[in-house]
C-alpha cells in the first residue's frame, strides 16, 4: 500500500471513520458476500452498517469469523446474540485493533527491525504465532521503539527479557479486566433475564467509562513501582558483596501457604475456600516489609522475595503470631544466590526454600542456617536437626523460628 492508503487507515483508526463494506470484509478476513449475508441474518443487531462499518462492527465481524472457524453454526451465533452473550464491543475498546494490517515483511520494512528480531519479540511478548502476519499500525510503532532501544545499545537479551515480563504482566491485567467484567456485570445481567439490547447498552457504558482510566492508571503504577524498586536497588548495591556471578542476586525467599487447604475445599466448597485464599494473600501483601514483595501466587501458596533476610524472618514470625484461626499458614525461608531471569528467580536456593516450607507444620516458620545468621536477638531458633529434603542429595539443617522467651 502507498502512503495515501496508510494515511487513510490511520485516519479511520483515529476517528472511527466508517469504511465501505468491501474494505470491512477484507479487514475482517471474510468475503463480501458472506459479510452481507451475516448482516441480512441479523448478526450485527446493534450496528447500523447502512452508512459504513465502524471499528467495533469490524471487530465483531472478526470475532464471528473466529467463532465460525471453531465450529459454531450460524444458528448458534444467532441464539447467542439474541440472548446477549455476544456483546461488549465499543469503538474505544477495539478501534486500535482494526486499522491497517501488515505482514511480517511489511512490518520489518516500516519499523526498521529485522524480521527475525520481530519474531523473537512477538514470541517473548506471548502473542500467538499467527500474529507475525497480522500486525497493526500500533504494533509497528512499538517495534520502532524497540529498534531505538537496540540502536542505543540496550543488550538484546535484556530487551527480550524485559518484553517477556511486560507481556506476562499486561496479558494478566487484560485477562483479569475481561473476566471480572464478565463475572460481575455480564453474567448477572444474563441471569436476570435482561434483554440483549439493555445488556449491550450497559456493557458499552461500562467500557466507555472505564477504558480511558486504564492506561493512565497503569502508567502511574509503573512509575510508582519503578521509583520503589530503584530505591531498593540502590540499597542492594550498598549491601551486596562484590564478585558475584553476572545474572545472579542474593535474596531471601519465603514460601507460605495454608495448611490443610485441600481438605478445606472439601469442607466449605471452592468459592468460600477461594475467598479464604484471597484474604490470606491480601494479609500477606499488606503486612510485608518494604524490602519484600509477593513475586507470584500458585493456588494458596505465595512466593515472597526480599533483599533483607532479617526483616523477612521478623515478618514471618509476627505474621504467624497474629494468625490464630484455621487454616493456619506455614512458612519456610532460605536465602542465597539465585538466577534472575524474565522477572522471576530460579535455581537450587529457590527449590530449597520451597522444600523447607513443605516440611513446616501449621503455624510454624522453618528456616535454614543462613537465615538464622541474619536474624535479630529478639528471635530464637529451635534446632530441628539435619533433614533430608526431597530432591537434594545432602541433608539441610533446619530451625523452628519464634519470639525469644515464648517457649
Amino acid at each position: 500500500m502507498d502512503d495515501n492508503d496508510d494515511l487513510a487507515a490511520d485516519r479511520q483508526q483515529r476517528t472511527g471513520e466508517r469504511l465501505p463494506a468491501a474494505e470491512a470484509a477484507d479487514r475482517a478476513g471474510v468475503s463480501l458476500s458472506t459479510l452481507r449475508r451475516w448482516v441480512a441474518l441479523g448478526l450485527f443487531p446493534k450496528h447500523d452498517t447502512s452508512e459504513g462499518w465502524g471499528p467495533s462492527a469490524i471487530a465483531q465481524a472478526r470475532s464471528l469469523v473466529k467463532l465460525r472457524e471453531r465450529g459454531y453454526s450460524i444458528e448458534q451465533l444467532q441464539e447467542a446474540i439474541d440472548e446477549g452473550r455476544l456483546v461488549g464491543y465499543t469503538d474505544e475498546l477495539v478501534g486500535e485493533m482494526v486499522g491497517e494490517r501488515f505482514t511480517l515483511k511489511e512490518a520489518a520494512k516500516k519499523s526498521g527491525l529485522k524480521a527475525e528480531v520481530i519474531e523473537e519479540l512477538i514470541a517473548a511478548i506471548g502473542l500467538p504465532s499467527g500474529a507475525v502476519d497480522d500486525l497493526g499500525t500500533e504494533d509497528v510503532e512499538m517495534f520502532r521503539h524497540f529498534e531505538t532501544a537496540v540502536e542505543s545499545g540496550f543488550p538484546r537479551d535484556a530487551l527480550l527479557q524485559t518484553v517477556r515480563v511486560y507481556g506476562q504482566a499486561v496479558s494478566k491485567i487484560a485477562d483479569a479486566e475481561v473476566r471480572l467484567v464478565h463475572l460481575h456485570v455480564h453474567e448477572p445481567l444474563l441471569r436476570e433475564g435482561v434483554s440483549s439490547e439493555q445488556i449491550a447498552e450497559q456493557m458499552d457504558g461500562i467500557t466507555e467509562e472505564l477504558l480511558p482510566l486504564f492506561s493512565p492508571v497503569i502508567d502511574h503504577l509503573h512509575r510508582r513501582f519503578l521509583n520503589h524498586f530503584v530505591e531498593q536497588d540502590i540499597v542492594g548495591h550498598m549491601e551486596s558483596e562484590p564478585g558475584g556471578e553476572i545474572g545472579q542476586v542474593r535474596v531471601a525467599i519465603a514460601f507460605a501457604d495454608l495448611a490443610g487447604y485441600t481438605q478445606l475445599t472439601e469442607e466449605v466448597g471452592d468459592e468460600e475456600a477461594a475467598g479464604i485464599v484471597e484474604r490470606f494473600v491480601a494479609n500477606v501483601n499488606q503486612s510485608l516489609p518494604d524490602e519484600a514483595r509477593i513475586l507470584k501466587t500458585i493456588g494458596d501458596e505465595v512466593m515472597i522475595v526480599s533483599s533483607d533476610a532479617g526483616s523477612l524472618i521478623d515478618w514471618a514470625v509476627g505474621f504467624q503470631t497474629l494468625n490464630t484461626e484455621r487454616p493456619l499458614p506455614r512458612i519456610g525461608i532460605h536465602c542465597g544466590n539465585v538466577v534472575f531471569r524474565d522477572g522471576d528467580y530460579f535455581g537450587r536456593e529457590v527449590n530449597l526454600s520451597a522444600r523447607v516450607a513443605a516440611r513446616a507444620a501449621a503455624g510454624e516458620v522453618l528456616v535454614t542456617w543462613p537465615v538464622v545468621e541474619m536474624a535479630g536477638k529478639h528471635l530464637e531458633f529451635e534446632r530441628i536437626g539435619e533433614v533430608q529434603l526431597k530432591g537434594f542429595s545432602h541433608a539441610t539443617e533446619l530451625f523452628l523460628a519464634g519470639l525469644a522467651g515464648d517457649s
